[in-house]
């Protein structure tokens, strides 16, 4: 690691240089010599030994934090599939005996209990739904990023079909940009555009006259996409939580 800087009155021949260069030196000096421009030299050779010491260090703790980050996405893909299974049986016996109490015994059970037993089927396929949430979560955490062109415009009708078919009921005005191919992964962005244009679908329930839109601007030479809509909003300083698991910016109550 000691760099070889040779210095000397004489051999000034090319094959001479060219040995001391194959011996391992990395510069070649000859007398007379400027003494500030010899510790200038000396300077960047040590700043540039320095320099890749920093980045050996710096690549090793990026490989270690590697590891680590590889050892928690197996320890929260190994946590999820433990809820899904060790949640899930459970729920199951709920829901399978409730449902049996509903229809075994309905002509036995008044209105007030139906009521209690629906309630009770509803929390846990909420539950449920929760347990499919954390799975997918897992997943897409611990799949390999896959790039190829990814129809978006294409991608979006699909998902507006789906939502539709859901609530045929709603009249919802729709405005796509049409052609926009992007290089990604599709699995990722279906997953991305699925949780926005659900979330305006969700959040605009309330508008009877509801404008949805997915499209592309360009800001300051970089392609920027979107899915606007005219729903309820937000409180600005909560933007900060919109992204974040498992947070809400509204009341259970007002928006399922």
């Amino acid at each position: 690691h000691t760099p070889i800087i040779f210095l000397t009155a004489i051999g000034k021949s090319e094959p001479e240089v060219f040995q001391g260069y194959a011996v391992g030196a990395v510069d070649y000096v000859f007398k007379p010599f400027v003494p500030d421009i010899l510790r200038a030299k000396v300077r960047v050779f040590v700043d540039l030994y320095t320099m890749r010491h920093q980045i050996e260090a710096q690549a090793a703790e990026l490989e270690r934090k590697n590891r680590l980050m590889d050892a928690v996405n197996k320890e929260l893909e190994s946590f999820s599939y433990s809820i899904s299974h060790d949640l899930r049986a459970p729920l199951r016996g709920i829901d399978g005996f409730s449902q049996a109490l509903e229809e075994d015994y309905a002509n036995i059970l008044d209105d007030q209990a139906k009521s209690y037993l629906s309630r009770i089927r509803h929390a846990t396929k909420g539950m449920n739904q929760m347990i499919e949430g954390l799975l997918d979560l897992a997943r897409l955490s611990r799949g390999d990023l896959i790039s190829g062109n990814v129809r978006l415009s294409e991608l979006a009708q699909e998902l507006i079909a789906q939502f539709q078919q859901n609530d045929p009921q709603r009249q919802v005005d729709w405005v796509i940009a049409k052609g926009i191919i992007v290089e990604g992964d599709t699995r990722l962005l279906r997953s991305a555009l699925q949780n926005l244009i659900g979330n305006a679908w969700k959040y605009s329930s309330k508008n009877s006259k509801a404008k949805i839109e997915f499209g592309v601007t360009d800001e300051e030479g970089e392609r920027v996409f979107y899915v606007r809509d005219n729903r309820v909003g937000f409180d600005p300083p909560l933007a900060q939580k919109l992204f974040v698991t498992f947070q809400r910016l509204h009341a259970a109550k007002d928006f399922s």
